[in-house]
């Protein structure tokens, strides 16, 4: 027969094991999805992009793919979406990219850490 307080040492590692997913933010967690689909809407986004498939651009799902586990991805995207710059097409033309209207900065990232969270 297992001693209770094995049982209870066990109970108790569960109890902070999930306690601690909880505590530990991602980028999930921060981004709030709804305003940043409203930007991306606002800024005609979804013309070239989808959440979860390829348009002219890549989907929302393969961006993320790209950059998970990269410290500074969320500084390229922010930088790629507020100054443009060239983008490719399979067609192979080039576009510049359309830079991002918002009110503050905290929107771009919002948008940002919304699109590294798509899976």
């Amino acid at each position: 027969m297992i001693k209770r307080s094995v049982l209870n040492s066990a109970l108790i590692l569960a109890v902070l094991a999930l306690s601690a997913t909880f505590m530990i933010p991602t980028a999930a967690q921060a981004a709030d999805e709804a305003a940043a689909r409203e930007l991306a809407r606002a800024n005609n986004c979804f013309k070239c992009h989808a959440v979860d498939k390829k348009k002219d651009g890549p989907g929302f799902n393969e961006t993320a793919a790209k950059y998970k586990g990269k410290a500074d991805a969320q500084a390229k995207l922010v930088k790629h979406l507020t100054t443009g710059g060239k983008v490719k097409f399979e067609d192979g033309h080039e576009e510049e990219h359309k830079v991002i209207k918002a009110k503050d900065e905290a929107q771009v990232k919002n948008l940002v850490d919304w699109i590294l969270s798509v899976k």
